[in-house]
């Protein structure tokens, strides 16, 4: 089981997620665990597959070679997926557009796995604004996703961000159910001290870069809780499985989602 969160190892998550979700606790070593994107940017999109182990066995994910991977949409464009190396295959020419619904085929080991991802319409990622607030002598600083959620409820968001190009990624999910159709008003809470030496405290000159994307809503609850099991959510959840939308008893999870990226520096606070 211990492949079934590795994502989340390198992560001290923050999410607005506003529901507990049910959780697989048991041990599932050795199953076969897929993670596949399709976007709105040009290719190539990769589907990775590798076979989890136990919590107590080295942190090596071994590669599942000799997969047949398809990828197709409801328009009919399809391809069969290359294999890369390090159990990552690849498509060539398929192209990703928003409003499609996607279909992953995967036939490894004996088994079949399918999945299916519906790519949300643009929502546009104007910007970042810079806020803080004190506690003691201390600064906390926060950046806004300046965007504007469309009307129709039900919109779905993934934010993560790294920080001075440092390889720890922090992901936040955002749904619409408090400001649906309304400019964004919820922020992404940036590192501290609090974390006792867990996290990079952000300080003035930290560079920040953030990725949004808009995605669909089984992906919405694989991710919060997937930071619900790393108690970025402030729940007492154990290490678990979360959701996956693929079926068959694959872990993991397939999204087809828009993307796009800010970067901003954090500036002194003016007195």
């Amino acid at each position: 089981m211990k492949n079934t969160f590795y994502i989340i190892l390198s992560l001290f998550a923050l999410t607005s997620c506003e529901k507990e979700i049910d959780l697989d606790l048991n041990d599932q070593s050795g199953n076969i665990v897929i993670e596949g994107n399709v976007t709105n940017q040009p290719g190539p999109y990769t589907v990775k597959i590798t076979k989890s182990v136990g919590f107590s066995d080295p942190n090596q994910y071994p590669a599942v070679t000799g997969a047949q991977v398809i990828l197709s949409d409801d328009t009919g464009q399809t391809e069969t997926l290359q294999y890369a190396g390090n159990g990552m295959y690849q498509t060539s020419t398929f192209v990703g557009q928003p409003g499609r619904t996607y279909t992953l085929k995967i036939q490894a080991e004996g088994k079949q796995y399918t999945a299916q991802s519906s790519m949300p319409e643009i929502v546009h990622f104007d910007g970042l604004e810079q806020s803080s607030f004190k506690f003691g002598d201390k600064t906390t600083y926060t950046l806004l996703p300046i965007f504007t959620d469309p009307m129709p409820l039900g919109n779905r968001y993934l934010f993560s961000f790294t920080i001075n190009d440092l390889p720890k990624k922090y992901m936040n999910t955002f749904s619409d159910n408090v400001n649906n159709g309304m400019p964004n008003q919820q922020p992404l809470i940036l590192p501290n001290d609090d974390n006792k030496g867990r996290d990079h405290e952000v300080i003035v000159g930290d560079k920040i870069h953030v990725e949004m994307q808009s995605i669909d809503n089984n992906i919405f609850t694989y991710y919060s809780a997937l930071l619900q099991i790393s108690g970025g959510n402030g729940g007492g959840a154990t290490p678990a499985n979360p959701p996956s939308n693929i079926n068959n008893g694959a872990l993991g999870y397939f999204s087809a989602h828009t993307t796009d990226t800010e970067t901003f520096v954090i500036q002194p606070v003016t007195p």
